[in-house]
């Protein structure tokens, strides 16, 4: 009977760790929209050791990740449904213009912070970031001991939803399933490896394989959030290009300070190619203030990570996962 049910186990769990997408919906009626997530497996992987911050990209376990950007109209729906009061970036003299699918902008780290709260408190699940006042772009209050895991004082130990950490951004941008990292989301590699790498083609808007969404006019605006370019390794979309993406963690790195200054990735539209490889971690002149909890700049928006709660079969997945990996080392 032991041998069935640990059968079952393996069974289950490999089934899980080999799923490459899901569908969650949230809201009801008009106000209802889905996000697609895509799996990011090879728990345990070996950390990037050619990009900023080195290292980077090392996750511990599988999780998922917005396939691709947070659009206006989620936002919209969002805050009708949940009373959310945040405020977008009036794009209307862009080209892009506010359409509801274009990835929403002029997001401060506080306002993706509720939005991915009300993601959790709509299903019932915790809130993972500990607001205290009601105020949209009000700061968090860290988390007390024993509500957080690790270091990690801004997650909640028990949220599904969450903004992705650094690693967890990273790893689903520039990593691949078989452990190879590459310099650009789109699974290529930058001029500077050396001869022969060529860069992502630029594009207005679509979804061709290795391009991205990068080196326009400035007054062009965000495109919609399923044409930012082509996928990542892993399938997710515009982590290179479209616009900045805010992730979980402190530019430090120890995410212990209410009002410390955010990580923000990826690049936007009028982004160069240095600005798009994993080699750029771009330290605005004043951190604090470009970067800082309560900013909110037309080029700033965002995607949504999902981290299940540890369960004996994700911890059974975790463990059947392979931890050997095809580097590539760069000239």
């Amino acid at each position: 009977m032991k041998k069935i049910l640990l059968l079952s186990l393996l069974a289950l769990a490999y089934q899980s760790a080999s799923a490459t997408s899901l569908l969650e919906t949230f809201g009801s009626g008009s106000n209802q929209f889905s996000i697609n997530f895509v799996t990011i497996g090879n728990p345990g992987n070996s950390a990037d050791t050619t990009g900023a911050p080195n290292p980077a990209g090392s996750v511990g376990y599988t999780y998922n990740l917005g396939k691709h950007e947070v659009s206006r109209d989620m936002i919209n729906m969002a805050n009708t449904a949940g009373g959310l009061g945040i405020t977008m970036a009036d794009m209307s003299a862009y080209i892009g213009g506010n359409f509801a699918s274009r990835a929403a902008t002029g997001i401060s780290w506080n306002e993706a912070g509720r939005f991915v709260n009300y993601l959790n408190t709509s299903k019932g699940y915790q809130a993972a970031y500990n607001f205290t006042t009601g105020g949209s772009n009000d700061n968090i209050t860290v988390w007390g001991a024993g509500q957080y895991s690790g270091s990690n004082q801004f997650r909640h130990k028990d949220a599904v939803f969450v903004l992705p950490s650094l690693d967890e951004w990273y790893k689903g941008a520039y990593g691949s399933s078989g452990g190879t990292w590459y310099d650009f989301a789109t699974g290529s590699n930058s001029r500077n490896s050396g001869p022969g790498y060529t860069d992502p083609t630029s594009v207005i808007s679509g979804t061709a394989a290795g391009s991205a969404v990068y080196s326009r006019a400035p007054l062009q605006g965000p495109t919609d959030v399923i044409l930012a370019g082509g996928l990542s390794p892993y399938g997710t979309m515009g982590q290179g290009g479209n616009v900045y993406e805010w992730t979980e963690s402190a530019f430090d790195g120890v995410n212990n300070s209410a009002g410390e200054a955010r990580e923000l990735r990826g690049g936007s539209w009028t982004s160069s190619w240095e600005e798009i490889e994993s080699l750029s971690r771009i330290p605005f002149a004043n951190e604090t203030t470009r970067g800082g909890s309560t900013t909110a700049q037309n080029d700033y928006g965002f995607r949504v990570a999902m981290v299940p709660e540890p369960s004996a079969l994700s911890l059974l997945a975790v463990g059947l996962g392979g931890l050997a990996l095809v580097r590539r080392r760069r000239s």
